[in-house]
């Protein structure tokens, strides 16, 4: 028998779960099909949100022959086959091609559909879990529209378990319960993932005696659910999140995004960002977060998991209600834009060991330790690539040099800052 969210699944757009933007009264793909328009189109988005569904829907509200391929299997083979069935009476209206998991087709085997979508013979539909912007062949998007999937809501998905007991009480000539809150808790425990959830609705049945329970479910739930692959996009927006909601100055949201990444497994993905993040965000607006992040990772990975959560989990929260500054960001990105456009060729004469450091001031032989003379290239001598943060630490030195600079050493000392 197939699995319960295949013998559910929607056949018209109105049964749709979620994608109200997409399939809504109002949705991107509805007022397409009711102008009697279909584009090639891809798919991006978690699992269990209703791609292949709404792949199968379009093809019957088009009246298109449809023809399935999942990427990780199929060859070059497999799509002559296909383009061979526009010969045929079946085909003379183009074929609808359902291509799930494109992003596993390499470029010479995307670059096999051009020919067949430029000519009509192929309308592609094809889906992704992953950025179509990183894992599809340029040629592909610029002949497509991208429409992105997203995880359901617990409310979208209770009325489809909903329906999964109906049909498990009809197929098995039983009067099974669950009440709201056990189909609450199992819509949660899908993470967004519809397939997921029926899964577990699915399982649980069998389990259960008379009704279903939250006890039941949990005997058969992961510690940890909801959609994380360590090599793939989620990995990235996960830590992009915990990078943003830390230089927003959200200790919340920070621990909320580090809880979901090490609950993922990746404590090491956690370990490098949280000191890119020291050095990027807070950098010198606190000096000193570099060496306590240093040492937060340095003792999540000699304690390991799960009490490598206490140290990291600090350092977020610290580093998210610290003042912030980008000011050494912004001046190495700066300083390297200049070496790439191949300025500051010729080191000043008195810098170089070659000439004997002739012309060369001892800084601490002056008072304050401080003496005016070029440093930069002749062709870089005015450029400023480092400004003071608006910061309290970064105004007291700015304070201190603008001191030391412009007034104890003489009144031929400018500060170019």
């Amino acid at each position: 028998m197939s699995p319960l969210a295949d013998r559910i699944r929607p056949e018209k757009l109105e049964d749709m779960a979620g994608q109200r933007h997409l399939f809504g009264e109002n949705g991107a793909i509805r007022k397409m099909l009711n102008r009697g328009f279909i584009g090639n189109m891809i798919f991006y988005g978690p699992p269990g949100t209703g791609k292949t569904s709404a792949a199968n829907i379009i093809a019957g509200e088009t009246e298109r022959m449809i023809r399935r391929l999942n990427a990780t299997t199929a060859s070059l083979s497999d799509i002559k086959e296909i383009v061979s069935d526009t010969d045929s009476v079946f085909g003379r209206d183009g074929i609808l091609l359902y291509l799930d998991e494109i992003q596993y087709f390499n470029k010479k085997q995307q670059q096999s559909l051009l020919e067949f979508l430029e000519d009509g013979r192929i309308t592609l539909i094809a889906s992704t879990t992953e950025n179509p912007y990183m894992y599809v062949y340029n040629a592909i998007l610029s002949r497509s529209m991208v429409f992105e999937f997203k995880a359901l809501s617990s409310e979208d998905i209770i009325p489809l378990l909903e329906k999964g007991m109906k049909v498990l009480n009809s197929e098995n000539g039983a009067e099974k319960t669950a009440d709201i809150e056990t189909l609450k808790f199992i819509a949660d425990s899908g993470a967004g993932d519809v397939r997921r959830a029926l899964n577990i609705l699915e399982n649980s049945y069998y389990m259960s005696d008379d009704a279903i329970t939250k006890d039941e479910i949990s005997k058969i739930m992961p510690k940890v659910v909801g959609n994380f692959d360590a090599s793939g996009t989620v990995h990235y927006d996960l830590l992009s999140a915990l990078q943003k909601s830390v230089r927003g100055s959200d200790p919340d949201a920070a621990v909320f995004y580090l809880a979901k990444i090490l609950e993922g497994g990746d404590l090491i993905g956690a370990c490098r960002r949280l000191q890119v993040m020291a050095a990027e965000d807070v950098g010198l607006a606190y000096p000193q977060i570099i060496p306590i992040v240093r040492a937060c990772v340095e003792s999540a990975k000699e304690l390991g998991m799960p009490e490598a959560r206490l140290p990291l989990a600090d350092a977020a929260i610290l580093m998210a209600t610290m003042p912030k500054s980008n000011s050494g960001h912004n001046a190495i990105n700066e300083a390297i834009e200049a070496v790439a456009a191949g300025k500051g060729q010729n080191l000043p004469a008195h810098l170089r060991p070659v000439n004997n450091f002739s012309g060369y001031k001892y800084p601490h032989d002056y008072p304050g330790h401080y003496v005016k003379q070029q440093y930069l290239p002749d062709d870089l001598k005015e450029a400023v690539f480092y400004k003071y943060g608006e910061n309290k630490a970064e105004q007291t030195a700015k304070k201190y040099w603008d001191n030391i600079k412009c007034g104890s050493v003489g009144e031929d000392v400018k500060e170019k800052h």
